[in-house]
């Protein structure tokens, strides 16, 4: 187990490598940069600026330097906020995975629940239902929904605020500041919930499906097993196989759809200011954003190996035989 881990570990570092040369590049190969995007800057003013923020460099040598200084936490300078980037994005980051997580760990609950029950009452009315949320959640859009859920429960019951993540001129701290802010995460959460666990009870109910219809349950049913037993004890497990391969892709997904969310409802989170950094060509702060996800993504892939080889002991084996 200790040799699958630090195989995978190590390709998980090299993939990172590899991710920051391709992001790098691809965004210094781009046209133009935050200084060309102003027009009242003379030729000569902008090569000055250039070669004064190391834009004139060859681009090797750029990430080269970009690269030594990012080791040390330090991911450049964003020339629109006139602060380092880590200093514009770490609240942010912050206020971005409370929502993501939350929405995530429901996500999983709901998805794991309802693909169950569906799978096990298959053709039944509450199966029909997911059925029909299932394409709801899949076919209608975020900002619609989003703005839809405003008008309902923000302006007309008034049970929610339309958006924020604080009251206006609000000074409460702890408790009460904790349950302001749970408030307007409601809604948010809610829609990521709504979108993330419409494609995962499908996986879940379709596995389930499928491993009910195996031959190691029919043999478990014939050994007398109650049938509580044989669905959360045999094929629950094996069903989640395959659903832990998307683990890799969850997380980065509910921030890739934070990015709407966000703005509909005016989360102070990474997603806005990543629409604002591509108007303004904020390259350093959207380069660290896209690595931010492209990291997240690889973490993802290393906790489903992890989780894969946990789950399912055949895969410890086969690498056991490989590294033999």
């Amino acid at each position: 187990m200790t040799r699958f881990l630090l195989r995978r570990l190590g390709l998980m570092l090299l993939l990172l490598f590899g991710v920051s040369v391709l992001v790098f590049f691809l965004f210094a190969l781009m046209p133009g940069d935050y200084f060309s995007s102003n027009r009242q800057l003379t030729p000569q003013r902008l090569a000055e600026l250039r070669a004064l923020y190391g834009l004139d460099q060859p681009v090797i040598v750029r990430y080269v330097i970009w690269l030594g200084h990012a080791l040390q936490g330090d991911f450049g300078y964003s020339l629109v906020y006139n602060r380092p980037v880590t200093e514009v994005i770490a609240p942010l980051i912050k206020n971005s995975f409370l929502v993501a997580f939350a929405a995530f760990a429901l996500t999983w609950v709901i998805a794991v629940v309802t693909g169950v029950l569906a799978a096990t009452r298959q053709y039944s009315l509450f199966d029909r239902i997911v059925t029909i949320l299932l394409f709801a959640s899949l076919s209608i859009p975020s900002f619609f929904l989003g703005l839809l859920m405003i008008k309902v429960f923000a302006v007309d019951l008034q049970w929610l605020p339309t958006g924020g993540m604080l009251d206006t001129a609000s000074s409460s701290t702890g408790i009460e500041r904790m349950g302001e802010i749970a408030r307007h995460m409601v809604m948010p959460v809610a829609i990521l919930t709504f979108l993330g666990a419409g494609s995962l009870t499908r996986y879940f109910r379709s596995g389930m499906l499928e491993q009910l219809r195996s031959d190691f349950v029919r043999t478990a049913r014939a050994k007398g097993l109650s049938e509580r037993a044989v669905v959360f004890s045999h094929a629950l497990r094996n069903a989640l196989l395959p659903a832990i391969t998307l683990l890799a892709f969850e997380l980065p997904g509910l921030f890739s759809g934070a990015i709407i969310t966000e703005q509909i409802f005016n989360w102070p989170g990474v997603g806005r200011i990543q629409l604002e950094s591509v108007q303004t060509r904020d390259y350093e702060v959207l380069m660290t954003i896209t690595l931010l996800l492209a990291a997240l993504t690889i973490v993802g892939s290393f906790l489903a190996d992890i989780l894969y080889a946990v789950a399912d002991p055949r895969v410890r084996l086969v690498d056991q035989v490989r590294g033999a």
